[in-house]
């Protein structure tokens, strides 16, 4: 059955109660355009907890009645939607508890915990973290805050979007990482719904492509967790894209490409020029594919590629920088 899509209405709703409390990030060019490729970054890395996670978060809190909110919320996060979600409680005096994977990044963990959340620990997979929060909800009363398959969340990650299309109203092509589908759901509705002309591209780790198989075949795919845990991005791991989402990818998606863990690396090397994009290798992902994919992108001269996070480890921030 497919789901409702977010509106133009639900976008611009979800600005007014972000006002204040998300940063209205600027585009920046890369110094490695040309004149008949250029590429504009969105560098969410600006947001307050690093990362674009704050905009749907809160514009889920937000929406939240006061009753639901007195009982507290729960989600399921490898690290950013967890930042975004305590974040976003703290502000609105709500009790936050984040079920997270064994193996999240140390920066990620610390800093939610630091935000106020109580943290679970759970195994690898994205569906053992989901299946706990979904006991502790039940068991407590929590209201769950989905990461990416929900309408509020996807509104909220769509303000990217209308910012985009502000800045730079030519813009011809938008690349946005790809994990469980919250971001790009949001921006491809956010563009397609302004200017049906701009293409979307969808971009994700080839170890955790379930999203471009999902599009391929026409139903959601799901890849093991063992697969999608080896990638590097640690953000893009979720075994399959929410219905919710896969209803937005093939309403407003031009299409997904996949980029090799490789060319995720020589991006966040390249993007760790400029101290206004430094990229955790999630947020790198979409730089990677108009990079090494030219073959398989549209031929155009106005591109942006959003940076979803820079809550990088400040070892391998160092090895970048010295390779």
């Amino acid at each position: 059955m497919t789901q409702r899509l977010v509106t133009l209405a639900d976008l611009h709703y979800a600005r007014t109660l972000l006002d204040g409390t998300t940063v209205r990030t600027r585009l920046v060019q890369f110094e490695r355009s040309d004149k008949n490729r250029s590429l504009f970054l969105k560098p969410e890395n600006q947001q307050p907890i690093g990362a674009f996670k704050l905009r749907g978060a809160y514009n889920k809190i937000a929406s939240l009645t006061d009753a639901e909110r007195h009982r507290g919320v729960i989600t399921y996060s490898s690290g950013n939607h967890a930042q975004g979600v305590a974040y976003a409680a703290r502000a609105l005096n709500t009790k936050a508890v984040i079920v997270m994977p064994n193996n999240a990044p140390t920066i990620k963990r610390e800093a939610t915990a630091k935000l106020g959340a109580e943290i679970v620990l759970v195994g690898p997979g994205s569906d053992e973290r989901k299946t706990k929060a979904e006991e502790l909800a039940a068991h407590h009363g929590y209201v769950i805050v989905p990461p990416y398959n929900d309408e509020k969340i996807i509104a909220g990650q769509g303000t990217i979007g209308l910012e985009i299309l502000e800045d730079l109203p030519e813009v011809e092509t938008v690349f946005s990482p790809l994990g469980g589908g919250g971001l790009i759901s949001g921006v491809a509705a956010a563009i397609k719904l302004t200017n049906p002309k701009v293409k979307v591209i969808g971009v994700e780790p080839e170890l955790a492509a379930d999203a471009q198989a999902s599009l391929r075949s026409g139903k959601i795919v799901q890849f093991p967790a063992e697969k999608v845990s080896r990638t590097i991005a640690d953000g893009l791991r979720t075994q399959s894209i929410g219905p919710i989402n896969f209803d937005h990818i093939r309403a407003f998606v031009n299409d997904i490409i996949t980029v090799t863990e490789d060319e995720i690396r020589a991006a966040m090397k390249l993007l760790a020029a400029n101290l206004q994009t430094v990229a955790e290798p999630s947020g790198a992902v979409a730089t990677a594919g108009f990079l090494f994919h030219a073959d398989q992108l549209p031929k155009t001269k106005l591109n942006v590629a959003i940076i979803s996070g820079g809550n990088i480890e400040p070892a391998m921030l160092e090895d970048l920088r010295r390779g």
